[in-house]
């Protein structure tokens, strides 16, 4: 079936109002967030099945297997991805198809309150199925970083891109800045750029664990692109655009990091072998993300998302199911694995030491893999709901 070929699919009768070749843009950014989607279930089932083989950040190449390293890389992709295009979101949700512009300041600032409050709630309590301490992890980073793309969204789009870009390259070069817990700025410092802990009592702690500088800048970046995908913009020329950024992210990458110029605190070296040089050279930094970690990262996102708008198939189109409602997915399949994973350890108590996990990562993957094909129907009828009512809730989910 070719891309200019009409799909009867659910997803795309759901769309069916939307002029074609919005259609097929609004589609590849579902595909997109979708397929991170996926990725991150991978990851969250290896942090629950897999939690005796934990990583470092970056990884310790000499204690972490080959198909852990490259499993725990490939979730690298979720949190920029979904940080850039909620700020592309932002942008065509402020310009919508109609050509009735409306201010975005509002929604997203409802929306990242709403967020960081699901986070401090419902996501936090999933993780541990107790309340004995805080963990502000990657929705927080999310909430917060609409709330600040609602405070600049009055600026000039051209200085919002470049707010963006200094953020991005330009935060690695605070890496010598460091507070003592005892010391004014450290909490400040923590949420910011340095993850820790901003509060430890007798029966309750908080940890600040995605530092939301860097992320800041990527959801600046995602919004200043954001035009590209306007329906004024033809399609040959997005793509050129999106495959030109994501080359020079590449490019950029191998000079900054192939001679460990800056972008990284973690230097590369040659390994005994191609594959252990090249873990090296791929292993950054997440917490908070380095200038490399997000040149790789969003540098092959561009690239895909360049192809996805000819993507026309069934695979692609169960994918975006996932990237449709991507909060109520969030939400759902974390506390399916807390019960699972409760289920486990009461029927056959815990394996590996004090946790009960699985021997191999193939398992995780297998795992990630049913679950997948589980969280599927109700997250299709969801997406599907959402997308046909007008309840303002839904939005949010």
């Amino acid at each position: 079936m070719t891309s200019n070929t009409h799909i009867d699919s659910p997803y795309q009768e759901s769309l069916k109002s939307t002029p074609n070749a919005i259609k097929k843009r609004l589609v590849s950014i579902d595909i997109l967030r979708g397929l991170v989607m996926l990725l991150m279930l991978v990851d969250h089932v290896r942090e629950r099945f897999f939690y005796h083989h934990n990583v470092a950040d970056p990884m310790i190449l000499d204690e972490t297997d080959t198909s852990l390293f490259f499993t725990r890389i490939s979730a690298h992709f979720c949190a920029p991805v979904f940080v850039f295009l909620t700020g592309l979101s932002a942008w065509l949700y402020a310009h919508p198809s109609n050509g009735n512009q409306r201010s975005a300041q509002s929604f997203l600032l409802k929306r990242g309150l709403f967020i960081i409050f699901v986070e401090i709630t419902l996501i936090n309590f999933s993780w541990f199925g107790d309340y004995n301490a805080l963990y502000l992890q990657v929705m927080w980073a999310i909430g917060l970083s609409m709330v600040a793309l609602a405070i600049v969204t009055k600026l000039p789009h051209w200085l919002i891109g470049c707010l963006g870009f200094i953020i991005v390259f330009g935060h690695n070069a605070l890496a010598f800045i460091h507070f003592q817990p005892n010391e004014l700025g450290y909490t400040l410092w923590t949420i910011l750029h340095d993850r820790g802990f901003i509060f430890t009592g007798e029966s309750f702690k908080v940890k600040a664990s995605y530092p939301v500088l860097p992320w800041i800048g990527v959801i600046l970046l995602g919004y200043f692109i954001a035009p590209i995908f306007s329906s004024h913009i033809n399609a040959q020329k997005r793509t050129s655009t999106l495959i030109l950024c994501g080359i020079s992210c590449i490019l950029l990458l191998l000079v900054l990091r192939g001679f460990n110029i800056y972008g990284e605190t973690l230097p590369w070296v040659s390994g005994v072998n191609w594959l252990e040089s090249l873990k090296s050279f791929i292993n950054y930094t997440k917490y908070p993300p380095s200038l490399d970690f997000l040149l790789f990262t969003l540098g092959i996102a561009l690239l895909l998302l360049a192809t996805l708008e000819q993507a026309n198939n069934s695979i692609t189109n169960a994918i975006a199911y996932f990237g449709g409602a991507p909060m109520f997915f969030y939400i759902l399949h974390l506390y399916v694995l807390l019960v699972s994973y409760r289920v486990l350890v009461s029927m056959f108590g815990t394996n590996k030491g004090e946790y009960w996990g699985v021997d191999s990562i193939w398992q995780i993957w297998c795992i990630a893999a049913f679950l997948a094909i589980l969280l599927y129907w109700p997250t299709k009828k969801f997406g599907v709901f959402k997308r046909k009512s007008n309840a303002a809730w839904t939005k949010y989910l």
